[in-house]
């Protein structure tokens, strides 16, 4: 059971001051979510695979293969500011 005081503790951890109201109300939403929680407990999930996605869902990956790269002059060649080889670019730190 969540208390007021976790509630005081908390919002001093993330630097939030709450009115005696606002913790009141937290006090009773998260004391709200945790019975909500326990009732999920008496469900019978003997005969249930554990899954990440109800879904069955998997990332869809093109093949993997070198080609042929193009050439440094060609890389370059639309570059607005160089520095021999390399791309020329402001300093950011």
């Amino acid at each position: 059971m969540i208390t007021k005081e976790d509630v005081d503790h908390v919002a001093l951890l993330g630097r939030l001051e709450l009115t005696n109201e606002e913790k009141e109300i937290y006090t009773r939403q998260l004391n709200d979510i945790l019975g909500y929680f326990q009732s999920l407990e008496g469900l019978n999930t003997e005969n249930i695979q554990p899954t990440a996605h109800v879904l069955p869902l998997k990332n869809v990956l093109r093949e993997d293969w070198a080609g042929q790269h193009i050439s440094r002059e060609d890389a370059l060649a639309n570059c607005p500011d160089r520095d021999e080889n390399y791309f020329k670019v402001p300093r950011i730190i």
